[in-house]
């Protein structure tokens, strides 16, 4: 007789020492990944990067495709589709993981520089949802590009040479602080990183005059060339091992950026697809998929029109809305992981657990459900079934308890396009915060999943 319960099980006890070193040797090349991308920018380089060393090379070099080309395609820097071709026709169908590599962090504003009582700062805006007093007295780097007149300025500070930071208040003097709810504890307009604090050697001139002269030389910028930058403030923490057992992976960045790389590798190294797999990396989820490097924009539906009409011969929105149609598409980002800690905003049952395995949100949303997809009974059937089949963990859960909140990810744009779609990912704690926390069980597991799923559906 089958089991009659739902009982999820734990990825180290189904492992035996072979499948064991498998897990701990996968997220050694995952830590440099982190450590590579901390932004969207550089996260899409080193997608790149792997893809070009798999054999992928950009689509606008082909003319035509056909069963086993690899291609990709960029957008904007910010962004990248890779498609591995299949042996049957698109019209019936494709197979997509899609996560998203933008994460919580500081931006600068548009006229950033300032001093008061001999320090210079950088002001910023806040990107995504965060706790703001996680951001200060800690050792912050940052990334972009700054468009001058000479050209493109890549700034790149990792925190090694040297580091910024956010000041925060002592606790000598923290008395009325400390009687605030945390979210007004720190003020957005305080989240100002510290960038210097030597004065000029001219009479009139101030601290942030001396400053300017400095990234002038440094980077041969000026103020004004702010106003046409992109630079990101990221935690200056190298992603590391948490536990004595090694057994978890604590990193600034793994929303959504471990379920990014575990479906980049799982179609880099997928085997021969019947259907023509799809691995879409997509920027600004954290602000709702807006703009043209979101998911809401026309770039995934336009590259994939590209691809069917190079594969097929001819176009016909007909054929793409065909494909579309019939395709199938993990929407791969994280979840909540139970924190025993904090149990009391958690619904257990429906919670995912660390080591777990691969776990499945039937719909996000928050409270009522609302800004949710919600997968199809047929679809959770046949994602089980090939999971059970080859012996790969997965659980079910939630985000938290229904009136507690909630949360968005890309799979109700895909799911606008007639896609069947189901969210899966790794659970994580501290969750949006500068040092989430992954078991790498659930890595593996995830990227494993993943990979059947682009060569079994």
């Amino acid at each position: 007789m089958d089991n009659l319960k739902y009982e999820p099980k734990n990825v180290w006890k189904e492992s035996d020492e072979s499948a064991k070193n498998e897990i701990m040797d996968f997220s050694e090349d995952y830590k440099k990944f982190l450590a590579a991308g901390v932004t969207e920018r550089l996260c899409t380089q080193e997608a790149v990067k792997l893809a070009e060393k798999a054999g992928y090379r950009p689509l606008s070099e082909k003319k035509s495709l056909r069963a086993g080309d690899l291609v990709y395609e960029v957008n904007r820097g910010k962004s990248i589709l890779l498609a591995k071709i299949g042996k049957r026709p698109m019209t019936e169908g494709i197979t997509i993981v899609s996560a998203h590599i933008d994460s919580p962090r500081l931006d600068l504003k548009p006229v950033p520089v300032t001093h008061d009582g001999g320090i210079a700062y950088f002001k910023t805006h806040y990107y995504g949802g965060i706790k703001k007093y996680q951001w200060t007295a800690l050792p912050l780097g940052m990334s972009g590009v700054v468009m001058t007149k000479n050209g493109p300025v890549n700034i790149f500070i990792d925190g090694e040479d040297f580091c910024l930071t956010i000041s925060d208040l002592l606790p000598h003097l923290a008395a009325s602080q400390m009687t605030k709810p945390t979210k007004d504890a720190i003020e957005g307009e305080n989240l100002s990183v510290i960038i210097g604090t030597i004065p000029s050697d001219e009479k009139e001139e101030t601290v942030k005059d001396e400053i300017l002269k400095l990234l002038n030389k440094l980077y041969g910028i000026n103020e004004a060339d702010f106003i046409s930058a992109e630079l990101e403030v990221f935690p200056a923490v190298k992603p590391r091992d948490v536990g004595f057992d090694r057994s978890l992976l604590g990193s600034y960045g793994q929303d959504d950026r471990v379920c990014a790389y575990t479906a980049l590798k799982a179609i880099l190294d997928s085997d021969g697809v019947d259907r023509t797999a799809v691995c879409m990396l997509a920027d600004k989820e954290e602000v709702g998929s807006m703009g043209n490097t979101g998911m809401q924009s026309r770039f995934f539906e336009n590259t994939v029109a590209d691809i069917l009409s190079m594969s097929e011969g001819d176009y016909s929105d007909i054929k793409l809305r065909k494909c579309l149609s019939n395709s199938l598409c993990l929407s791969a980002d994280v979840c909540a992981a139970f924190d025993p800690l904090y149990a009391s905003v958690y619904e257990k049952q429906n919670s995912p657990k660390l080591n777990g395995g691969l776990a499945f949100m039937k719909y996000v949303g928050a409270r009522g459900k609302s800004g949710s997809s919600d997968a199809s009974a047929e679809f959770i059937y046949k994602i089980r079934t090939i999971l059970d089949d080859a012996e790969i963990c997965w659980q079910i859960g939630e985000m938290g308890k229904v009136d507690e909140g909630g949360g968005g990810t890309v799979a109700q744009f895909i799911a606008n396009l007639n896609v069947e779609v189901i969210d899966c990912g790794v659970p994580l704690l501290s969750m949006h915060s500068p040092f989430e926390i992954a078991a790498k069980a659930d890595i593996y597991a995830t990227y494993k999943g993943y990979k059947l799923f682009f060569e079994k559906i």
